[in-house]
């Protein structure tokens, strides 16, 4: 390789990647937050690429780094799949809760519906000679623009976010297995189909050897310092998927999803799920969508044929969307509802392999295929920033906690929570008798539920195990383990458990619980009023309380506290990462996932929560 070939490869990968550096700073300075980033990326790419300037030079490298952060993209949509949310809820059913795999499939089937119905009125029309081929094109949905755009606006893990994610994966995923089972039938070569049943049976048997060995000691061992197995083994993965669906004639991007898939199911931890995405979308998905646009030619997709086809292409593919999403209705607000439809109907790749196949066999023309392109192009544009416009911000919710048992303990922490801007019930028993009026009368200015019994069953019917946060303080140390342990197997994260006898204790200390004793509670506290009576100070004060504040805004990631507009006179006193914690200081940068332990007023803290979680 000479020297000049290197410059200019080094030159156009050096103009993308400040390019992709700069585009969410400028978003961000000229307040046009609206506009996602990834839409921002690719019209910067157009206005730098063939369509523009052409300040950017064809160059393998580019290329190929733009082709492993699309990979990259459809692996890290695999990972997003939470498989937990599959299963229904637990307990009484609540009209604001569904099933978003069995909400997906309804809406994925209108959507094929319609598509079809579409194609049909297309051919008949005489614009198209192949209805179903077209209906793939109509149907298809670009996961590598929705994702993003869930992920700015931090939806994943909600249930709409999910129900989002579920569908474009469908339509996604399943017109590109249909695309190649329709080129098989066509050109008679049926043995991509036995191809893409057998990339299944390989993920299945890698996912039985995965469930079989991380959890042997060796591997916990080489997750940590240099080696970051972890890492090591996810870009294996990948790489094993996407050269074996490339060898089975398949595309890439689905090995590259069964490989996320795998990641998903094997339930990592938040952390490294972090790196993952700190990779991908801090190098190479800027790269691969600024250089969508940088590779798009418009001048090309203008002709007279289709500039007359665009709008009923654009409507065809808006309708198709819109109309089966609306099933969302039911538990969703008309903004969300057609926010949801306008992003599904985001579509990019996936237009440009069906219409190259569509051309070679003669089912449209160079003009038509040309419309499909532009349509697909201004879908990206288009759909990302109405979604923006329609969907409501998510507005801060507050925290739920369930409280288990009314005693001299819980009930006063009951009103503390109150005050402090939580979400409390407590929940009690029913009393055996009627003479208890002077008790429901003392008891009505705390947030008490009562229920017939404190059973599992009793307890999912009226909503306890919905909380964020689960306190099980009833003095019956038995029944308090038995819900712990009955909420840990439901997935839940935050679960306080109170334990008097001191042998459950030291045996509870162990799990995964935050168990706590009154014994014990009184002993550390006289020894904390011995040793540093300042600190208890701190934190029994009612003027000031001491709050945790979870790092959930990417927005935030990799700011430095000195920087944030809004601490006012809290003080943020320590900043827990995974197992350790930090000192801070002014330039202490936060991570996603960081927990601050912080010092102030009630308000202050809420205002941090708001904006920080």
């Amino acid at each position: 390789m000479s020297a000049i070939e290197h410059s200019t490869s080094l030159t156009s990968l050096m103009i993308v990647v400040i390019i992709a550096f700069l585009v969410p700073i400028l978003l961000h300075r000229f307040n046009m937050r609206f506009i996602p980033v990834v839409v921002a990326e690719i019209v910067v790419g157009l206005i730098i690429g063939k369509s523009g300037f052409h300040l950017v030079s064809e160059d393998p490298y580019l290329e190929l780094l733009s082709l492993f952060g699309f990979i990259y993209l459809m692996f890290l949509s695999g990972v997003e799949i939470d498989f937990s949310r599959f299963r229904p809820s637990p307990g009484k059913a609540d009209v604001n809760s569904y099933n978003p795999l069995a909400v997906s499939l309804v809406i994925f089937s209108g959507v094929v519906i319609l598509s079809l119905l579409f194609g049909f009125i297309l051919m008949w029309i005489g614009v198209v000679k192949e209805p179903y081929l077209t209906a793939l094109i109509i149907s298809t949905v670009s996961l590598g623009v929705v994702l993003p755009v869930l992920k700015e606006r931090r939806l994943t893990e909600t249930p709409i976010g999910q129900t989002i994610l579920l569908v474009t994966v469908l339509l996604d995923f399943v017109t590109m297995i249909f695309l190649a089972v329709y080129i098989s039938f066509q050109s008679q070569n049926l043995h991509n189909v036995l191809f893409i049943g057998a990339l299944f049976v390989v993920a299945f048997a890698v996912y039985m050897i995965m469930r079989r060995y991380q959890g042997f000691p060796v591997f916990k061992v080489l997750r940590t310092g240099t080696v970051q197995i972890g890492t090591r083994a996810v870009f294996a993965l990948i790489l094993l998927f996407v050269v074996l669906a490339q060898s089975f004639g398949v595309e890439m991007i689905l090995g590259a999803f069964l490989a996320g898939l795998l990641v998903s199911l094997a339930a990592p931890n938040k952390e490294f799920v972090h790196k993952l995405d700190s990779f991908g979308y801090g190098f190479l998905i800027p790269i691969f969508f600024v250089m969508v646009g940088v590779n798009m030619e418009l001048q090309k997709l203008f002709t007279a044929e289709s500039i007359i086809v665009i709008p009923l292409l654009l409507f065809f593919i808006y309708i198709s969307k819109l109309v089966p999403i609306l099933v969302l209705k039911k538990w969703h607000t008309w903004r969300e509802t057609l926010g949801s439809g306008v992003l599904v109907a985001s579509t990019l790749s996936l237009v440009i392999a069906a219409t190259t196949v569509a051309k070679e066999f003669g089912f449209i023309t160079e003009q038509l295929s040309g419309a499909f392109i532009l349509v697909a192009v201004m879908t990206c544009l288009i759909s990302p920033i109405l979604f923006a416009k329609l969907f409501p911000k998510e507005e801060h919710r507050r925290t739920r906690v369930g409280i288990v048992g009314a005693n001299h303990m819980t009930m006063p922490v009951s009103l503390d929570l109150q005050k402090e801007g939580y979400e409390v019930c407590l929940f009690t028993s029913q009393p055996e008798n009627d003479h208890a009026e002077g008790e429901e009368i003392r008891a009505s200015r705390y947030p008490m539920k009562q229920v017939p019994n404190l059973e599992v069953g009793t307890l999912e019917e009226y909503g306890l195990f919905q909380s964020d946060v689960i306190v099980l303080g009833s003095t019956n140390d038995k029944l308090n383990i038995m819900l712990a342990e009955y909420a840990e197997s439901l997935g839940k994260e935050r679960i306080v458990v109170r334990v008097e006898d001191p042998d459950l204790f030291d045996f509870m200390d162990k799990e995964k619980f935050s168990v706590i004793s009154t014994l014990y509670a009184s002993r550390a506290l006289m020894k904390g009023i011995i040793e540093a009576p300042s600190a208890v100070r701190l934190i029994v004060d009612e003027g000031e309380s001491l709050h945790e504040v979870l790092i959930g805004n990417p927005r935030y990631d990799d700011e430095s506290l000195r920087k944030l507009p809004f601490l006012g006179d809290a003080l943020i006193m320590r900043i827990y990462r995974g197992e350790s914690f930090l000192i801070p200081h002014g330039n202490t940068q936060l991570r996603l996932g960081d927990r601050l332990l912080v010092s102030g007023q009630p308000e202050q803290i809420a205002r941090m929560k708001q904006e920080l979680e």
